[in-house]
């Protein structure tokens, strides 16, 4: 079967991080199957923290703050909550993508990052990579902070999970935990940055840069 272009979704409210996995294994399968279309979730979560398959039990620093949840993707502990939206990406990989090869893990995380590169650069803030982070920082003033997460799963050569931008949640709720194992750099988001940006605006900003990264 033959689908066209990924499908957009934003769910509304906050979804829970269980269903959330639970419809991402789901349609990820179904992908594999050539019975589904892929898919750009948009989601937002309630207060959480998932430890990825390289988290340590040590970074986890106030466990009895939020709920904690044990993640199949890359990467170690980071945050969810109101105010970040969390893009879920189920690809085929099998298929080519933009200007990246099939069956390349590595250059698929590099288009994570410079999709959110260019989404922020509609908002006037510059974002970066830096060598041996995964992510997107910002420098702000002397400061490295980090206003994107990524963290992805491929089974089958589908990929889920995905990415996290700080758009304007509340920043200390990072402090339970030590984001990705960085302790030398801090979190930011547009807000801290001084960008009144919404949601939609973010979104809209996200869907219109992705064709020019995934085609």
């Amino acid at each position: 079967m033959s689908f066209g272009p990924a499908t957009w979704e934003v769910s509304p409210g906050f979804c829970s991080y269980d269903d959330a996995v639970a419809r991402m294994q789901e349609r990820a399968a179904a992908i594999h199957a050539g019975t589904a279309e892929e898919l750009v979730w948009l989601v937002e979560h309630p207060p959480l923290y998932t430890a990825g398959t390289s988290a340590k039990l040590e970074d986890l620093q106030e466990p009895e703050r939020f709920p904690t949840f044990k993640s199949s993707r890359g990467g170690q502990w980071t945050y969810h909550g109101p105010g970040q939206r969390i893009a879920y990406v189920m690809l085929d990989l099998t298929r080519k993508h933009g200007n990246f090869a099939a069956r390349d893990v590595h250059c698929y995380v590099r288009a994570l990052e410079r999709w959110v590169i260019a989404t922020l650069a509609d908002f006037g803030v510059k974002g970066e990579i830096r060598q041996g982070r995964v992510g997107i920082w910002v420098v702000n003033g002397a400061e490295e902070q980090k206003i994107g997460a990524i963290g992805v799963r491929v089974t089958r050569w589908v990929t889920w999970h995905g990415l996290a931008l700080n758009v304007d949640p509340d920043l200390s709720h990072f402090g339970g935990i030590v984001p990705c194992g960085i302790r030398e750099h801090g979190v930011t988001s547009l807000r801290a940055l001084g960008v009144e940006a919404s949601m939609a605006e973010v979104d809209a900003a996200l869907q219109r840069h992705w064709s020019g990264i995934f085609g």
